[in-house]
């Protein structure tokens, strides 16, 4: 019996399915993704980076969203359409998750993973999901290909070192935690034993209750992490090569993605859809967006006071020395008229 906190009467509002897999036998591998308004670009593209590396997997693509627009819409079947893929668009119903709690970076949005988890109750097998903000440069064949163990609730990476682990571990009074814990912005979920242990209704109980909710700093990872100790299974790191733009702005740069890479997981505030996201590490996401139907669109501009101030730093670390002062210009006008 499938035991889903989400009822999908309640939660999807419409679904547009697009559909251009070539006729076969076999299935494809599920890939979804949770996002707000803020995201579509950069899911429209991360989606295209997966699709550009990996033109022989047959994949099928699950976008819930509670934002939609025509243009994003005709552009998404177009995606479908050019790589032969399916991609399907929900519409969320999203009342019950904005009275969780949330932060000025993460939104509500971080909790449509578990309304996906039960949506794929008896749909599908394994469902990897991905935020928006991850390019692909490799081939998946690995995940399409690997088989969960009867206890084993999801594949995950690792995130940080021991020092960290320990300070979860210690901070969420969950000891297992010291072993290893994990970015949930990658999942490979195991659908039928995340339902039957529950995780989607077990999350929502926790971030509900004030004594979690006064432990926890990264909201549903970090109750995911408390639910998943000893059930998850921490995978090779080039599936979740965690990287800041921001980094570029250091003197000494440490970079973790190589050839062996396969998800780059553009974290922090500048990501390779900004106008001022260009480095060597942004093309795997350029060069997709390059091969898809958002080739013509501009990047992002800035927008807001702490946008415009990153953009100048970028700017004056690119030798854009003029467009870099306009932009801290505009930074300060932002700042005062905020």
């Amino acid at each position: 019996m499938n035991q889903t906190y989400f009822d999908e009467r309640d939660v999807i509002l419409s679904v547009n399915d697009y559909n251009y897999l070539p006729d076969s036998e076999s299935g494809a591998f599920d890939i979804a993704y949770g996002i707000d308004k803020n995201f579509l670009y950069g899911c429209g593209i991360s989606m295209a980076s997966i699709l550009f590396a990996n033109r022989n997997s047959r994949l099928a693509f699950h976008v819930f969203t509670d934002f939609l627009t025509d243009s994003v819409r005709d552009k998404f079947a177009a995606l479908a359409e050019q790589y032969q893929a399916r991609i399907v668009i929900y519409l969320v119903n999203c009342d019950t998750l904005k009275s969780l709690p949330s932060t000025k970076n993460w939104s509500y949005a971080t909790y449509f993973r578990f309304i996906i988890a039960d949506y794929f109750a008896g749909k599908s097998d394994k469902v990897l999901y991905l935020d928006a903000d991850i390019g692909c440069k490799g081939s998946v064949q690995e995940l399409i290909d690997l088989r969960f163990t009867d206890n084993e609730i999801a594949a995950v990476v690792m995130e940080g070192n021991t020092a960290w682990w320990t300070k979860r571990a210690e901070t969420l009074s969950t000891p297992g935690l010291a072993e290893g814990y994990f970015n949930a912005g990658f999942l490979l979920i195991n659908i039928a034993v995340w339902n039957a242990e529950e995780i989607s209704k077990k999350a929502i109980e926790m971030l509900r209750d004030p004594e979690v909710t006064s432990k926890i700093t990264h909201l549903d990872q970090d109750v995911l992490n408390m639910l998943l100790v000893g059930k998850a299974r921490f995978i090779d790191p080039k599936f979740n090569t965690q990287y800041s733009l921001n980094y570029e702005l250091k003197k000494s740069v440490v970079r973790p993605v190589n050839d062996k890479t396969v998800f780059i997981h553009y974290i922090g505030p500048t990501k390779p859809w900004h106008l001022w996201g260009d480095y060597p590490v942004s093309a795997c996401f350029l060069n997709a967006k390059d091969h898809s139907p958002w080739k013509d669109d501009a990047l992002l501009a800035p927008k807001t006071a702490a946008q415009y101030r990153y953009c100048a730093k970028h700017q004056l670390h690119q030798k854009q020395f003029v467009k870099g002062i306009l932009s801290y210009v505009l930074y300060f006008k932002k700042k005062i008229t905020k």
